[in-house]
């Protein structure tokens, strides 16, 4: 049996192989003066050449020369050019084993190193433990082993022995926690754990499955079901500080294993594992259960709204012709009596001669029902959906204990009160129960006639409470999602030492007076220009900003070229396009065992799992279709080895190795990035319906494109969900090596606080936007020093709302900075309830200033919005390169749960970005041989191109995952044709 490995080919060459190249060379390579100098004691050229090798070594990989190691010819050029000596000397080094050996032990004492022996192994078995403690990930173990022993000026011991004590270090970290997490429960305790894997006749399966399949379709009886998993897990009365010892990261990591292993595998597990896996798993699931169903909870209550409302927008639709009808008649009632009037006649009996008394107090009801239904408040039409409510509202208010605080006591006093009237089934409110609402005129909604009305009033706590869990004014025990607002930002000392170390000013004085002289300037520019209708395409009329549109960015030429570049890329089949890219990026070593970090035997179930997930095929049908992958394999496959990290590492090399590529460097920047939302329908308990799309339910994928079309993030976001609050996330989130500087977006990924964020984080957000005349400039004090801007500056910047709460602004960015919180959340958590968040507002002050001077910039330069309608035609090409991948089961996503339709989006980004690297290799072999024969070619219309089609690469069809391509060495030969007319 050969011995179990840890890491891959890849990751050795990475950990311990010579570089070659030159930052490599000059990164390890370099000596010192004290190396020269001792280097200069010996006096033969060649053994002044092998003692430099013995100390390069040493410094990297780290275990100095030994038997058998083949020296590169770059690292002996690298080094003869530091000694001024020639390479031939090297061949002269050591034909004594005794000069070596001597050699080797100068070289040691030089550095201050000692050997790495037997004596050392249970220290390096300790330090490899606590690695492990945090990860499972072999790399990092051995990295952190390997620094360590460094610091203890120890030489490394051979590849296959820190390996080994890399296996040995997480196996026994994984004993550990595991003994650690068992012994922490009682007897009764692991009882009751153990009973989650036996058949329960009361829920016709185990337990463990019935909680592992709780529902995420929006309805009472989802919510139903939720609070019933809920109160199964607190039945298990697990220790509150479960865990409390472990590092965060193991306990997950053993939560993530019990929630993908079947109970089959879970029963063969030790005792300790499976009763430490299934506790981990529930405290997990708790959490998760918990925001599931706080989530639900908000989804519902938006329903009594949004269907009121929509049903209220119904009535108006089928009642049009009526009202027309109405309005006619009191137009015929408004003339007859005004003619009557004229003629000194009695307008009474004129209305009643030409419209008809009776006629008119036939309509009064109808007129009196439509003019209700135009004033009436959304409070009192989600009240009259009072039923549906009371299906789900009582159950959860009695399911949690909710804080705040103390300015959420009235909530609390609310709450208490209707949990007491549902608990006794009183009707009848007390004549002043606690008003905790933000619209002043609720409260005159709610009391009728002296008494407050319960509906109507328990629909508005209801509503509140809702909004104030959205923006974490009141927050559950337990959660994750909806925790304290507070509890989300780093300490305030914490946060300007991170924004300080950015290069940002965290005084805001200094910022503020920084930002009044820069605006004061460019307004006093744009201003002048404008005077003096010194810039192109652009005047104000009528007080109205207007833009002349830019002529089409890609010139006919152009397209020209790329159809020729198309017709002879080669043709070839998805299965074989992925086993090429992965042989120049190894993206397939990413995907690794959850459990033991290990890659897949057979790879080709990884890749038919991935591409199953991307055309929206399916794993069933992907099984029948694929040759020798069954569906066992890609179900295995999908459950162990495709996770978000997985596929974020499998991206990062793709789209690192893609913006490599020498053709690549056509398209401009990498760190010129772009994002855009695209809309694919899904099944109703999947997705909303959003007009804009159709009468459809789906959801939006929001993904970014670099400057030179690698594909290097995507998420999945609500059909209904503003596009804004998730800029960032890709940004932050990007697995690639590149930092992206400048972002394009459309209108929909633009707000104020985005401007505001981007700011802080030291980059620049340059959105295209459609209703720009529409938007007001904002200025420091009043706009009449602007004459000709001052038709479109709207109302000053408040100061003071940014002086209070800068500290809480300094926070929030710097917990986005460090990547501690995600963007998307904590955005709409501010904006969740604007009334109450003064953070939100001052927030929105800041980003006032920044889009102001976002939108002098684009009104001055011509230059930039060409350059922000071309990073955003690369966006739009990729939607269509989507579609065509997307394609089975017509487009339509069926997944029902948030991670799976994340894990369909993250899989359909993938297969994008291996064919855009791929295409980008052959588009550089095309352009060459274009250029030696066609009258077409032109070298400056290239950056015109793009490498997103398509047309070459068979998509579907059977899926053939051993042809051979895995192998593959020899480059495939263009589709050239004889007589081609390159003219069409």
């Amino acid at each position: 049996m050969p011995p179990r490995s840890l890491l891959s080919a890849r990751a050795r060459a990475d950990l311990f192989d010579i570089p070659t190249d030159r930052d490599g060379l000059m990164r390890y390579y370099l000596l010192a003066p004290s190396d020269l100098e001792l280097i200069r004691t010996r006096r033969r050229h060649e053994n002044r050449f092998g003692l430099a090798v013995h100390i390069s070594l040493l410094r990297h990989p780290g275990q100095g020369w030994r038997d058998g190691v083949v020296l590169p010819a770059a690292l002996l050029d690298w080094l003869g050019d530091q000694l001024h000596l020639p390479t031939s000397h090297f061949l002269n080094y050591a034909s004594r084993g005794a000069t070596r050996a001597a050699h080797q032990a100068l070289a040691m004492q030089h550095l201050d190193l000692v050997p790495f022996t037997k004596a050392h192994m249970a220290m390096a078995e300790d330090i490899a433990t606590r690695a492990a403690f945090a990860t499972d990930h072999g790399v990092k173990i051995v990295e952190t082993l390997i620094a360590d022993l460094r610091k203890h000026r120890l030489t490394l011991p051979s590849v296959d022995t820190l390996e080994r004590l890399a296996l040995k270090g997480r196996a026994r970290a994984r004993r550990e926690a595991a003994a650690a997490l068992f012994d922490a429960l009682s007897p009764e305790q692991r009882d009751q754990l153990q009973a989650l894997l036996v058949n329960d006749p009361s829920v016709a399966q185990t337990r463990l499955t019935w909680l592992r399949g709780f529902p995420h379709s929006t309805s009472p009886a989802s919510m139903a079901a939720l609070l019933d998993r809920l109160k199964y897990l607190r039945s298990l009365d697990l220790p509150p500080d479960l865990g409390q010892g472990l590092h965060p990261d193991r306990l997950l990591k053993f939560a993530r294993e019990g929630a993908v292993a079947p109970v089959s595998l879970l029963n063969d597990f030790g005792e300790r594992r499976r009763i430490a896996t299934l506790a981990a798993q529930m405290a997990d699931l708790f959490i998760t259960i918990t925001d599931a169903t706080i989530a639900m909870f908000e989804r519902l209550t938006g329903q009594l709204f949004s269907r009121s409302r929509n049903h209220q927008e119904e009535v108006w639709r089928m009642g049009k012709p009526r009202v027309g009808k109405l309005m006619q008649l009191f137009g015929a009632s408004i003339d007859a009596m005004a003619r009557a009037q004229d003629l000194g006649q009695d307008p009474f009996a004129a209305l009643d001669a030409d419209v008809g008394w009776d006629t008119l107090l036939d309509k009064r009801d109808e007129i009196a029902g439509f003019g209700e239904l135009a004033t009436s408040d959304p409070l009192s039409l989600a009240a009259e959906r009072y039923a549906y409510m009371r299906k789900f509202a009582p159950a959860f208010l009695e399911a949690f204990q909710f804080n705040a605080t103390d300015a959420g006591d009235d909530l609390k006093d609310a709450i208490a009160l209707l949990r007491d009237q549902n608990r006794t089934g009183k009707r009848k409110l007390p004549d002043d129960p606690p008003m905790p609402f933000a619209a002043k005129h609720w409260p005159s909604l709610i009391v009728q006639d002296g008494q407050p009305q319960r509906r109507v009033y328990e629909t508005a706590v209801v509503s509140t409470l809702r909004d104030r869990l959205r923006a974490g004014d009141v927050w559950v025990d337990g959660s994750r999602e909806y925790r304290r607002f507070d509890s989300y930002l780093m300490p305030r000392d914490t946060a300007e030492t991170v924004m300080r170390d950015a290069g940002f000013e965290t005084d805001p004085e200094a910022w503020l007076s920084d930002r009044r002289a820069t605006l004061v300037k460019r307004l006093d520019q744009v201003d002048r220009a404008l005077k003096r209708n010194a810039l192109s395409g652009v005047r104000i009329e009528r007080g109205r900003l207007k833009i002349t549109p830019h002529d089409a960015v890609t010139p006919p030429a152009a397209v020209r070229l790329e159809r020729a570049i198309d017709a002879v890329m080669p043709r070839i089949r998805i299965t074989e396009l992925l086993w090429e890219v992965n042989a120049q990026t190894g993206f397939l070593d990413a995907f690794t065992d959850l459990r033991s970090g290990k890659q897949h035997d057979e790879p080709a179930a990884v890749l038919a799992a991935i591409l199953a997930g991307a055309t929206n095929l399916g794993l069933e049908r992907m099984a029948h279709a694929s040759s020798r992958v069954s569906h066992a394999q890609l179900t295995w496959a999908q459950t162990w080895y495709l996770r978000p990290e997985t596929f974020a590492d499998a991206l990062g090399r793709i789209v690192d190795a893609h913006h490599g590529l020498p053709f690549a460097q056509h398209w401009g920047a990498a760190e010129h990035s772009s994002s855009d939302g695209q809309f694919f329908s899904a099944n109703r308990g999947s997705g909303l319906i959003n007009a804009k799309y159709g009468p459809d339910p789906g959801l939006k994928i929001y993904s970014f494109l670099s400057g030179q079309y690698g594909s290097f993030h995507s998420s999945v976001i609500g059909a209904t969900a503003g596009e804004a609050p998730f800029v960032l996330d890709g940004l932050l989130g990007n697995p690639a090596s590149f930092d992206p500087l400048v972002h394009y977006t459309d209108t929909g990924g633009v707000s104020d606080h985005v401007f505001a964020l981007f700011h802080m984080l030291g980059m620049t957000f340059a959105p295209r936007l459609r209703d720009f005349p529409d938007r007001r400039l904002a200025c420091f004090g009043g706009a009449k020093a602007w004459p000709t801007l001052s038709p479109l500056i709207g109302k000053p910047i408040n100061e003071e709302v940014i002086r209070q709460h800068w500290g809480d602004i300094m926070r929030l960015a710097a917990s986005i900075r460090d990547r501690s919180l995600k963007p998307s959340e904590i955005l709409r958590k501010l904006g969740a309830y604007r009334q109450q968040n003064r953070l939100y507002l001052a927030l929105g002050e800041i980003g006032r200033i920044e889009r102001t001077l976002f939108m002098l910039d684009w009104i001055e330069n011509a230059d930039l919005r060409m350059e922000c309608h071309a990073g955003l035609n690369k966006g739009e090409a990729r939607h269509s390169l989507a579609r065509a991948v997307f394609a089975h089961s017509q487009g339509r996503i069926h997944d029902r749960s948030d991670a799976a339709q994340q894990k369909r989006a993250m899989a359909l980004n993938l297969v994008i970005a291996a064919i855009t690297f791929w295409n980008t290799i052959y588009m550089d072999k095309a352009a060459s041989h274009l250029a030696r024969t066609s009258p077409l070619y032109n070298a400056g219309l290239l950056p015109h191109t793009s490498p997103l089609g398509w047309e070459h690469v068979i998509l579907s069809g059977d899926f053939d995952w051993h042809s051979g391509a895995a192998d593959r060495k020899i480059a495939r030969p263009l589709n050239i044709r004889p007589a081609r007319d390159w003219g069409t």
